[in-house]
């Protein structure tokens, strides 16, 4: 899969025009959304492992464009907004889609020279000695900024409200689902193990807090097993601040504040050795193509 596929996911196609022929609009947004779906459902169908997730896995576009259509042509103030939060809402469903892929062995060489680079930051670098120079609070800050990642674009998108404007809600979500989605696609190809799980009781944390026990309980119940290359919290952080940089760039503040959030899950990621510092570099980078690629749509119209 071409890094290039996100910006051309809102291109109008002939599809899309019929559409629009009978009173039914595509968000670009939900461009985006129902081109990962139907890329994950034939990846699924390619995959005999996944054999009985492959009803499932083309059922899903199918009701997400029923339900659009049905919205499009009763369209009310009330539905536009359930409309916007269902979107939000496919991210954490879009995710463990992933885990249905099946997974394969790790790239054990990957995740040697990786370590590498993170113990030269951890230790060489004193990111551990920095984080925890004032005891406990930065360490618990870390780890409740990390727990609360999947808020974020929920408080994006609420602030978009208050801003007002239907077309800064749609720039902010192309954004978003471009560069989470395009990394969600990547996971597959890189199977890598977090290296809290691939190098047991390495390079933790010193300190601990009931947070970190909330999140590690929850990686282990609830997260999916395929990979962590690229790193979905990163690209969902990141792709949110970027995207609020499409929509609001005048409100500084916000935006300011977004990219400082997103700093945080990065370095609570190495911090608690749930990613390797790679996963998240490359999920910036994506999350930076996605906003560069999705602002040139804006530039030509």
């Amino acid at each position: 899969m071409k890094l290039s596929v996100a910006p051309a996911l809102a291109e109008i196609t002939t599809s899309e025009v019929l559409l629009v022929a009978h009173g039914v609009t595509l968000r670009r947004a939900e461009k985006v959304i129902l081109s990962y779906f139907l890329f994950m459902a034939v990846m699924l169908s390619l995959n005999p492992e996944a054999a009985s997730r492959r009803i499932v896995a083309w059922a899903l576009p199918a009701v997400l464009l029923a339900g659009i259509i049905a919205e499009s042509r009763n369209s009310k103030p009330w539905s536009r907004v359930v409309r916007d939060w269902v979107a939000l809402g496919l991210i954490l469903v879009a995710y463990w889609e992933v885990d249905w892929l099946g997974g394969r062995s790790a790239l054990a060489h990957l995740q040697q020279t990786w370590i590498g680079w993170d113990r030269f930051v951890l230790d060489q670098m004193r990111l551990r000695a920095a984080i925890e120079y004032f005891g406990g609070f930065l360490p618990s800050l870390l780890e409740v900024v990390y727990l609360s990642l999947y808020a974020i674009p929920s408080i994006c998108l609420s602030l978009l409200y208050w801003f007002g404007g239907r077309d800064k809600i749609d720039r902010f979500s192309t954004t978003l689902f471009a560069g989470t989605f395009l990394a969600y696609a990547l996971l597959s190809f890189f199977p890598t193990v977090s290296p809290r799980v691939a190098f047991p009781n390495q390079d933790l944390p010193h300190a601990t807090s009931i947070w970190r026990t909330i999140n590690v309980w929850l990686l282990e119940h609830c997260d999916i097993s395929t990979s962590v290359f690229p790193s979905g919290h990163v690209a969902v952080a990141f792709s949110s601040a970027f995207g609020l940089l499409r929509a609001i760039p005048e409100r500084r503040w916000v935006v300011i504040a977004a990219f400082t959030a997103a700093a945080v899950v990065f370095t609570a990621t190495i911090y608690g050795r749930y990613h390797y510092a790679a996963d998240g570099l490359a999920s910036i980078a994506i999350s930076l193509l996605a906003w560069s690629s999705t602002a040139t749509l804006d530039r030509n119209g």
